[in-house]
């Protein structure tokens, strides 16, 4: 009889060993939409010089970084070029992982040169969605 409920309890437990981690529930659609949005519209913004309109779409972490939409737009401008002026905007996939959402957004640069930007965003108070940042991978150098 031990045997037996040893048997059980190893095989319970191998059991529970094999179960695939819980994964992330992905995004309703309106949220997709609505982060895309947001993000086009802020490019849209960048390609019109309306700071006030690009700064809008940012986070309060980020407005507290970069206080004015001046300070803001330089630092665009200096380190984000690609996605400032961008030839072209790609919206690749989005990701969950926790409470982290991260669009994936390939964009063409004033240089020719493709670029990957991983934006951040978070969730505000009211349900819609502001950004948290971005990262800009540069392309990989052609052999």
């Amino acid at each position: 009889m031990r045997r037996f409920a040893s048997l059980i309890a190893a095989v319970s437990l191998a059991g529970l060993v094999m179960v695939p981690a819980a994964r992330a529930e992905p995004l309703p659609a309106a949220d997709q939409a609505a982060i895309q949005a947001l993000i086009a519209d802020q490019i849209d913004a960048f390609r019109r010089d309306d700071g006030p309109a690009a700064y809008q779409a940012a986070s309060p972490g980020i407005r507290e970084i970069f206080p004015t939409v001046e300070t803001f737009m330089a630092m665009v401008r200096q380190g984000y070029m690609p996605v400032y002026r961008p030839q072209s905007v790609v919206f690749g996939p989005l990701e969950v992982s926790g409470d982290q959402v991260t669009q994936k957004v390939f964009v063409t640069g004033p240089d020719g040169l493709t670029y990957t930007a991983l934006y951040s965003l978070e969730r505000q108070q009211d349900g819609g969605w502001l950004i948290s940042g971005c990262v800009l991978l540069k392309p990989a150098p052609t052999i």
